[in-house]
Order: C-alpha cells, then structure tokens, then sequence
C-alpha cells in the first residue's frame, strides 16, 4: 500500500500559460504502474510537492477517464505556487493524493446541473464540467456562471466558447471589471440569476469560489426554491497535510482536507461565514 504521506515522482509533460498568474502542469507518474493505478473524481485534489521548497494543494481539473496526464491548474501566489510556475516540461515534482470528497455526480445525473464559480474557483469545476460533457446523455440541462474581477481574469475562452455551443447547455459570464472587447456581463455573477431559469425541482448545485459570492449565490438559489440539500460548496482553506492530521484546515469539527472539499450546504450552514471559521 501506498504510504500516504510519501509523494510520487511524476514529470511535467505539458505547461500551458492560461493568464499572467495562472498556469496548467500536466503530470505523468514516472512509473507506469503508479500512472495506471491513479484514480480520482471530480472536485478532490492532491498535494504538489517541490523538492526543497514545500507543497501545496491543487485541484484535479481533468477528466477521470483521461489517464494520459494528470492535469492542475495553479495561480502563482505564494512561495510554493511561484516555484512551481518557474518549472518546465521534463522537471519532476511530487504528488501525494487523491484526497478528500469529490462532488456528487451520480446523485446529478438524470437532474439539472448548475454550476456557479468565481474567481480562479472556476478550477475544481472544469472537471465536473469534462466530465457531463463526455457522458452528456446522463444529464439534463448544464447551467454554467462563471464570475471574475477583471475581465482579463478569464480563462479557459476557447472551451467556454465550446462549452455555450452543446446541446442544452447556457454559459454566462460576468467580470465586475470590463476590460475592452468583453461581451459578457458587466457586474457581479449573481446578477446572472436573472438572465437563467432553474428548476428547483430538478436541480442539483454545486457552488465554489469566494465565500461572500457563494453566500450570496445560496441567498438567490433559496429565493428560487432550490432546497439546501440541493446545493453543494467546495470549500478552501489552508491544507497542510492533506489527511486530517494538522487541523489547519478545520472548519468547526470538519476537516476541509478530509471530510471536503465538497460539503452539502447543510453540513456548514451554521458555520459559513461566521467569524472564526
């Protein structure tokens, strides 16, 4: 068994430079066997570890099913994020994981799907978003809003320019900063409860970004009739061990590493947004 606080070398196939601040490594496991044993779901994460320099956790932002790499999309904000955008295709680094509750995709399927982001909280739900769209028959309706700062915070264009035109799929964008040339909303991403229609009945929710924004976005859901069983949140904090060892990255009795990332609203409706959690 896989010692879980020991790291396996993988190398950086693939860097692409999706913002100024953001990129994406893809890994492959050095040993092959490792690579075909690797299996997660949408919305975990795994500890990326820098030789010498320390580790950090990222969100899987990739397809289950895509075994050839291993993808992570990372801001370069902090000493470990900042090395690891200075790496190059060939380096190696460490990765420890799965880790954590992945977002309830069989409990979705057969149901509407609305996902609601902010900010770079858009990456632990691309996954979700590669995964309905290669197994597209087992969903109804995909609602995606996506909300930034500035404009110019916008990534992944391309796929949501590819995403808007699938079947029974609507994307909605909103920047509170409108840079020229942008189409989109101008304003905050709950503004877009008005340009959609969601069926409280047959909609599951899953929410991830700022938590200001996710209040405010389960505020418009309620108004809407979407039940709280209904909505779920990826939380962050700040993760140290990935296990549930630290307690770094509690929220009340809940590690977010452990227990989370992905909560039903329900299990933190006490707790979200109170001081001290």
């Amino acid at each position: 068994m896989q010692n879980p606080y020991l790291p396996r070398e993988a190398e950086i196939v693939e860097r692409v430079q999706e913002a100024p601040t953001i990129f994406t490594l893809k890994l492959r496991f050095t040993d092959p066997a490792a690579q075909g044993a690797y299996g997660y779901v949408p919305g975990q994460f795994n500890m990326i570890y820098l030789y010498g320099i320390g580790e950090v956790a990222i969100s899987i932002v990739s397809d289950p099913d895509e075994t050839e790499t291993l993808d992570h999309t990372i801001r370069a904000v902090g000493r470990v994020t900042r090395a690891l955008s200075r790496l190059q295709p060939g380096d190696r680094i460490g990765v420890r994981g799965p880790y954590g509750r992945g977002w309830p995709l069989l409990e979705a399927q057969g149901k509407d799907v609305a996902l609601i982001t902010g900010g770079l909280g858009c990456a632990p739900l691309v996954s979700v978003i590669r995964y309905i769209v290669a197994r597209r028959e087992r969903f109804r309706r995909l609602l995606i809003m996506q909300g930034v700062k500035r404009s110019d915070d916008l990534i992944w264009h391309e796929q949501y320019q590819r995403w808007r035109e699938l079947p029974d799929t609507q994307v909605l964008l909103a920047a509170e900063v409108a840079e020229p040339g942008w189409t989109w909303h101008q304003g905050l991403v709950t503004a877009l409860f008005d340009r959609t229609h969601i069926d409280p009945g047959q909609t599951i929710v899953f929410l991830c970004g700022p938590e200001p924004m996710m209040r405010a976005s389960i505020y418009e859901l309620g108004q809407r009739g979407v039940a709280d069983g209904n909505i779920w949140l990826s939380m962050e904090r700040n993760m140290h061990c990935g296990i549930g060892h630290c307690g770094h990255c509690m929220i009340g009795a809940p590690f977010v590493c452990r227990n989370g990332p992905v909560f039903p609203y329900p299990e933190l409706k006490a707790l979200l947004g109170k001081k001290g959690f």
